[in-house]
């Protein structure tokens, strides 16, 4: 009975080779080792900094209640406000940059002389920085800049338009930072769109609106939706701008700046964390909706939503 049962336990268990092909046919063989340094790398720069100052927002200076913190940011009207003002800077600017992205990457996608030429003059501004853009407004958009003073000139205007030092002038900074990146991704998902689809709808009749409204826009909506949020996420973290062409003590005191303060200027440290994943929590939520918009949106051409 034993010496039987021997050769079947022999049989029922799989060599090394055959473990081997049967973990290759998952997925799992030695080139999964080539990711261990960029898990190493999220680990120590993003998932350990975020579980720390998750942590630290539950340990308030005063030694209170673990959510403090928090309670104390938002019945505190000065810093919840923050929210509101960071949303008023982000969304709109977010919007507007992709608003304005789509006609022009529409109009540069196909070949023709002097797209690479255009193409440069648009993403010139990645080059520039925010506090040189900054200093760029100032002089241009100033009371004594370029702009005003050719206004009162021509005898448009009496005195200079208050355009920096409030709301616009954070509002242009951060569109001129962040147009470039809009223009760049949108133009490569145009890019990827296959002109033959518009072609065919055009041998069918429809105009261009028609083919831009149910062809393109359709499938562009995943590049939209991407575009958005990685804009959106550049101007909700704004700080230079609001610091240099903002009004930092009223009403471009964005969130970032509570945070700072927080951290830098009273040194609680625990406020600070709150505060940062307060925002954290706002950004996670307006691209869930807007990924939410763009699966209800988008139908690929196999007739199934975009993931």
């Amino acid at each position: 009975m034993s010496t039987a049962s021997r050769p079947m336990a022999r049989v029922g268990k799989p060599t090394g080779p055959l473990l081997r092909h049967r973990l290759a046919d998952r997925g799992i063989n030695a080139r999964l080792l080539l990711l261990v340094p960029g898990l190493v790398f999220i680990v120590m720069l993003f998932v350990y900094p975020f579980l720390y100052g998750l942590t630290l927002s539950f340990q308030p200076m005063d030694g209170g209640g673990p959510f403090d913190s928090y309670r104390r940011f938002f019945e505190d009207s000065f810093q919840s406000s923050t929210i509101w003002k960071t949303l008023k800077l982000a969304i709109p600017s977010a919007l507007f940059n992709v608003l304005a992205s789509v006609p022009i990457a529409y109009r540069l996608r196909g070949k023709f002389r002097g797209k690479r030429f255009l193409t440069t003059v648009l993403v010139i501004p990645i080059t520039l920085g925010t506090v040189l853009t900054a200093e760029g407004l100032l002089n241009f958009l100033g009371p004594a800049g370029w702009f005003n003073r050719a206004l009162m000139s021509a005898g448009v205007i009496n005195e200079p338009l208050p355009l920096i030092n409030n709301y616009w002038g954070v509002f242009f900074s951060i569109v001129i930072s962040g147009f470039p990146f809009a223009f760049l991704l949108i133009l490569s998902y145009l890019s990827g769109i296959d002109p033959s689809l518009e072609r065919a709808a055009s041998t069918l009749g429809a105009d261009w609106k028609e083919r831009f409204r149910r062809i393109t826009l359709p499938l562009l909506a995943p590049g939209l939706a991407t575009t958005f949020c990685l804009t959106f996420v550049l101007a909700f973290s704004v700080f230079p701008s609001a610091i240099l062409v903002g009004d930092p003590t009223n009403t471009t005191r964005v969130i970032s700046i509570a945070a700072y303060q927080a951290a830098i200027e009273q040194y609680d440290w625990s406020f600070a964390s709150a505060i940062a994943m307060i925002m954290g929590v706002i950004e996670i939520a307006v691209i869930g909706l807007v990924q939410l918009w763009r699966s209800q949106f988008y139908v690929g051409s196999t007739g199934g939503k975009g993931a």
